[in-house]
């Protein structure tokens, strides 16, 4: 009865340390209980999770990816198609039925609303809804012959992020946190900086990290208060004690970890909780803009209602790859770019809330010399058709776009590409990329070739097959005529 009585009044081995770890007696129990499990885990280390490195030199030692989720209209932003002009309301439909996603709505083909002009020393092309961007064309290579596999918005987007049009495969960002790990021991690796006005679609699996370890996931920073939640500041400087008893559980959680070293998430949890407790500082100093001079945020739009919330992330992002984090990404609530109404205004609206920011942030890269290390990424999951997406109502004034797999535009800066540069063509219309095409594999394979990655030597092997993000089977190439 009594040992019955005992066993019931156990407690946690959390709640134990928690209650003798003040006084004099607290601080030598811990004390002794480290030296003795200090002395056992020596004996046995515990893997560390595989980091394959740079297999060659790289160009690159981090990413900031502005994902303009929605599908921006190629024709009416970088790629001006004179003959949409001259055949503006001429009947179309009949020749890309097939690839028309609502063909119940579907008009004539549309001219631009937007005038284009030619910019920089480098003469490429930009329409007047992007100014801002207009000035920094000669840091781009712009490629203009990117095409995808599916115009619906759920499998586009999984197919950008992950290299497949399923859920459950690992993101991006979770490849390269898998492949090079972070420069800094107190931050993550692959960092997400979503909208506040609300998630992408297919919401957080545009980060997931699939069936890599789940410490790849992208850990999501806000721009504004706590960076992440649940995790508050103030305990860099602990007493003593707390600091034994701190190093004392980090030890108990590492044998615990020893004998079950097949449970991968318990893995994933513990080095969650040691990430999160470096955090605590780290996090916090990165997104302190206030560290930031006046100048430097009215030229990221900060202060102004349309820019402030993009403008704060595209300088967080700065801040954080100069911290020694590897992928940045910045998202877009909703659907933004997704322009099947009123393109004239609607597309208007989307560059005024990004233009800006965007170009502070490359403008500002250059001038910190950080430009030339860092690989910042621009595009969407999918173009727009050249044919007006017409209301219910068939008022021309309300048209828009329907999506387009066939043709998308997208750039690339710094990081080692070529300067000033417009790669590959679409056809007369803008519906189709025809000359020097890229997939997405052959983006994502460009990308790690940039980091110093061979997409072939990055995998995992999962039931009896090495997967890569550049797929299994597939033989992606190297865009080598954009490389600096």
């Amino acid at each position: 009865m009594k040992q019955d009585h005992c066993i019931q009044n156990q407690i946690p081995r959390r709640s134990f340390f928690q209650q003798v770890s003040t006084g004099i007696q607290g601080a030598a129990l811990t004390w002794l209980l480290q030296q003795d499990l200090y002395a056992e885990s020596k004996s046995k280390p515990h893997p560390e999770t595989p980091s394959f490195g740079p297999q060659n030199q790289p160009r690159a030692k981090s990413v900031i990816h502005l994902f303009m989720n929605g599908g921006p209209s190629q024709m009416d932003l970088f790629d001006p198609k004179p003959l949409l002009d001259q055949f503006h309301g001429k009947q179309h439909f009949d020749k890309i039925a097939g690839e028309v996603e609502f063909p119940e709505q579907a008009g004539a083909l549309m001219r631009s609303p937007f005038k284009f002009s030619q910019h920089g020393e480098s003469g490429m092309w930009v329409s007047d809804v992007m100014p801002h961007l207009a000035t920094q064309v000669d840091e781009l290579t712009m490629i203009r012959s990117m095409y995808t596999t599916n115009l619906t918005h759920e499998p586009a987007l999984y197919k950008i992020q992950s290299g497949s049009e399923f859920p459950g495969h690992p993101a991006l960002g979770a490849w390269v946190s898998y492949g090079l790990g972070s420069e800094n021991k107190n931050l993550p690796a692959y960092v997400v900086l979503d909208d506040p006005l609300g998630l992408p679609v297919n919401g957080i699996e545009n980060w997931q990290a699939g069936f890599l370890p789940a410490q790849h996931q992208g850990t999501r920073f806000r721009a504004t208060g706590s960076p992440v939640l649940n995790l508050k500041p103030g305990y860099d400087q602990p007493d003593a004690v707390s600091k034994l008893e701190r190093d004392l559980i980090t030890r108990l959680d590492k044998i615990h970890q020893r004998k079950h070293t097949h449970h991968h998430q318990l893995e994933a949890r513990l080095s969650t909780y040691a990430l999160a407790a470096r955090m605590q500082i780290a996090a916090s100093d990165a997104l302190d803009l206030s560290q930031e001079t006046a100048e430097t945020q009215k030229m990221y739009g900060i202060g102004q209602p349309v820019t402030e919330s993009y403008g704060r992330r595209c300088l967080i992002a700065r801040r954080l790859i100069e911290r020694g984090v590897r992928f940045v990404q910045l998202f877009i609530n909703s659907q933004i770019w997704d322009t099947h109404s009123a393109i004239a205004t609607s597309l208007k609206d989307a560059c005024q809330r990004t233009d800006q920011p965007v170009a502070a942030l490359l403008r500002d890269l250059k001038q910190r010399g950080l430009l030339d290390e860092t690989l910042v990424m621009w595009g969407g999951e999918m173009g727009r058709l050249p044919i007006a997406q017409l209301s219910a109502d068939k008022d021309e004034r309300k048209s828009g776009r329907d999506h387009n797999k066939n043709a998308l535009c997208t750039w690339m800066a710094g990081g080692g590409v070529k300067r000033g540069l417009t790669w590959g063509e679409t056809d007369e219309l803008g519906f189709a990329a025809v000359k020097n095409r890229v997939s997405v594999p052959d983006w994502h394979t460009t990308m790690l070739h940039l980091l110093g990655i061979n997409h072939e030597e990055l995998f995992i092997p999962r039931n009896g097959l090495n997967e890569r993000l550049t797929g299994v089977g597939n033989h992606p190439r190297v865009i080598k005529e954009i490389l600096a």
